[in-house]
């Protein structure tokens, strides 16, 4: 796109003069161009077979020049044409776009400030396979003509490569399956385009025109450097790879060309050109009413890359055959013996930053996105501390993973500081925001805080930080920006230390906020699994005491009744899981949180959890028995009444009579589709124990996951012998087995429940 602010910084602080390329590659979203052809109609991007056939109905054979002639050779060039007549081109973002790489074109290649680039379309080029265009030069058509800009229209095609070679040097463009893929160049270089291997590649020409506006008055490098600090802070960030545009950035981070340790990041001790260019943006930041601090920085970048000995053009082979190491070499390889050819992502991390005033520094951890990012010389240029590469592996590889250590320059407006600081160090807002109100400047404390909110909910969250949040929260007398302050928090995180945090908060703000912060806690985004049965085994009981010595019984409750939200959930779910091996387990595994949560409940929420247990099928058992069996020492208010359930299951369980040994019936309900209606009537035979039955694959399937699901003691086979293969199902013995072991440990948990539990085991 156009030179942003920031690279236009990093372009200012380069100690060269900028020569430009001979040629430059752009790609942007393929929506902003909507494009309409004459006896066709709009063209769909990407562009597909079915099409790339119409437009070439449309279209006419190539011409090229050959001195002051006009030729049609397929030797030379084979290809189609269609003529601007035929072509309409627009689209709400299409024209903004076009400024926009032009502008980005102008600097690339080296062309003046001072010119204005316009682009004039000239045909419309479909290849198809086998078609080519050979090494030529472009004539130019115009006096103001000083290049060609070719957009390749996204499509799936292999081979086309736009080849351009000038002053002995070599590079090749491959356009985008899925984007626009914007390639300009010089008018006098030579360039080809390779054979279609696959597919169709679709292009767009222009004629790169310039004309020369007047020139800007000098300024000095400082004040055009604050110029571009204060365009980067004021204009809406746009992330790299499209979106809807974003607030504008908090923060510039200057990338740096050396490594430093903490020690030695100092202004006064910067290496070479580091030097220089860091005064300069401390002294642009100065002017542009900022702050600039030094910083740590580690880089990431992964590159579509080969090694040098490979083709690059070889993607399409097939890797079957290659020995499983060849893909994989040594992550401590010279990095120059690969082949970069696209940047596939990079990730910038800060690890460390100085204070402002250049006294100290302090640890971070801050992901910089790339719209804050610029540099004068790019991480690929310099040598990587570690290297990885990753073969061809089916569906991804090719890959090479580099990683940089580098010093930066980091600016922010002195007007949003502290949300610029804060996002790195969460401890440190929250201990600057305490200050602000102990200082009774509590309008400034309420600002401060609400500037956190875009990125709180990733920051925030950090472990043993709920503490302060909490005392922050309460101190600042919002209700609406405490809540938010303390919204990343899970519940299993709270602790009994934090009662009394919790209770201010609570006491502060009244009943509703306070519920609506727990359910805040309690909500599925924060992964609640096991470590909140853990939490509430080993954290709650003591937390719903401390609560309630603080005078607040009401925020015990809440959490209480969050608990058994969660519990109750596990519950049905695992009370209604048919394959006991799965079911048992993890019933037994909520018998003791069950013991500790009706501890921690208070009387209401005893009799809402027992009654709610009464409800649940007799699998409830798996977990009720090892609870009593936990609690016979504490008796906890709730288990006599979940005793006396228990003892009135079991009693009926074993006053059943026992299965009839002829009886092989067995009550099961299916889907309430035909074959389980078939396999229905086949279980409830009380006779019948073997069936076979001839079914085809999906059906086979489909029985086999209804017996396998619902834990029937049924074995199923099939044999294949005829078509359709007959599944043989039977019945086995462990129906009666279960039967047998279901009333005999029925009959052992009621003799211990009626020795331990006495009276309440019994009571009616």
């Amino acid at each position: 796109m156009a030179k942003t602010a920031r690279e236009r910084l990093a372009r200012l602080l380069d100690d060269s003069e900028p020569t430009g390329s001979v040629s430059a590659q752009l790609l942007a979203p393929a929506h902003l161009l909507q494009l309409e052809v004459s006896g066709v109609g709009p063209v769909s991007l990407p562009v597909r077979a079915p099409l790339a056939k119409k437009l070439i109905a449309v279209a006419r054979s190539a011409m090229f020049g050959r001195g002051e002639k006009t030729l049609t050779d397929t030797d030379v060039r084979d290809t189609w044409e269609l003529t601007p007549d035929q072509i309409t081109l627009g689209g709400p973002g299409w024209t903004a776009l076009m400024h926009r790489a032009l502008e980005h074109f102008r600097d690339e290649l080296g062309l003046p400030q001072t010119s204005c680039l316009r682009a004039e379309l000239h045909s419309m080029l479909i290849y198809g396979k086998g078609q080519f265009f050979l090494p030529h030069q472009d004539s130019e058509k115009d006096d103001t003509m000083v290049g060609t800009l070719v957009v390749s229209l996204p499509s799936a095609h292999t081979g086309g490569e736009l080849v351009i070679d000038h002053a002995g040097k070599s590079i090749s463009y491959r356009a985008s399956k899925e984007e626009l893929t914007f390639v300009a160049f010089y008018a006098d270089c030579r360039h080809q385009v390779t054979p279609v291997r696959s597919g169709y590649r679709v292009t767009l020409t222009f004629n790169l025109l310039s004309s020369t506006e007047n020139p800007a008055p000098e300024i000095g490098p400082a004040t055009e450097l604050a110029r571009c600090l204060t365009e980067h802070f004021t204009t809406p960030a746009t992330p790299r790879y499209g979106g809807r545009d974003l607030s504008p950035p908090n923060r510039l981070v200057f990338l740096l060309d050396h490594e430093y340790t903490q020690r030695g990041l100092n202004w006064h001790r910067l290496k070479g050109t580091d030097a220089q260019r860091a005064a300069l943006v401390r002294a642009a930041a100065g002017q542009a009413g900022c702050e600039a601090v030094l910083a740590l920085a580690e880089v990431k970048e992964t590159w579509d890359a080969l090694p040098s000995d490979s083709d690059p053009w070889d993607d399409y082979d097939s890797y079957e055959d290659e020995d499983e190491d060849e893909g994989h070499r040594d992550p401590g390889e010279d990095p120059d013996d690969f082949q970069l050819n696209e940047l596939i992502d990079d990730e910038i991390t800060l690890g460390w930053w100085t204070s402002p005033d250049g006294t100290g520094g302090e640890p971070i951890s801050l992901h910089v996105p790339d719209y804050e990012v610029c540099a004068t010389t790019p991480s690929a240029n310099l040598e990587p501390y570690q290297s990885e590469y990753e073969g061809y592996m089916g569906n991804y590889g090719n890959t090479l993973d580099r990683w940089y250590r580098r010093a930066a320059v980091v600016v922010w407006p002195k007007d949003r500081a502290f949300a610029a600081r804060a996002e790195a160090g969460a401890h440190w807002a929250l201990h600057k925001l305490r200050d602000r109100i102990d200082a009774g400047d509590l309008d400034s404390a309420r600002a401060a805080a609400e500037s956190l909110a875009p990125f709180w909910k990733k920051t925030g969250a950090q472990p043993g930080l709920l503490d302060a949040a909490l005392d922050v929260a309460a101190g600042l007398d919002a209700a609406r920006t405490a809540a938010m302050l303390l919204e990343p928090f899970r519940v299993g995180t709270v602790t009994q230390e934090h009662a009394g945090g919790l209770a201010a908060a609570a006491g502060q703000y009244g009943d509703n906020w306070t519920r609506s912060v727990i359910d805040g806690w309690f909500r599925p985004r924060h992964h609640l699994g096991t470590d909140l049965s853990e939490w509430i085994d080993n954290t709650l009981p003591g937390l719903c005491e401390a609560l309630r010595a603080t005078g607040r019984p009401e925020v015990a409750r809440l959490l209480a009744a969050g608990a058994w939200r969660w519990m109750g959930s596990q519950l049905r779910l695992w009370t209604t899981t048919a394959r006991s091996e799965v079911r048992q387990p993890q019933l037994e595994m909520l018998s003791s949180p069950l013991v500790r949560l009706l501890e921690a409940a208070d009387d209401k929420l005893c009799d809402e959890i027992t009654e709610a247990l009464r409800e649940c099928g007799d699998n409830i058992l798996e977990c009720l028995m090892p609870a009593l069996r936990l609690a016979e020492a504490r008796r906890a208010t709730g288990l006599d009444a979940v005793a006396q359930d228990c003892a009135q299951r079991l009693g009926t369980i074993v006053a059943r009579p026992l299965r009839d040994e002829d009886d092989w019936s067995i009550d099961w309900t299916g889907c309430g589709c035909s074959l389980c209606d078939t396999l229905g009537t086949f279980l409830g035979s009380r006779s019948q124990r073997i069936f076979e039955w001839p079914l085809a694959k999906d059906g086979r399937r489909h029985v086999h996951a209804q017996i396998d699901s619902a834990g029937l003691p049924v074995r199923h086979q099939t044999r294949r012998q005829g078509r359709p293969y007959t599944l043989v199902l039977t019945k086995t013995d462990e129906l009666f087995t279960r039967a047998r072991n279901t009333r005999h440990k029925a009959l052992t948990d009621l003799a211990w429940l009626t020795s331990r539990w006495g009276d309440a085991s019994t009571r009616t």
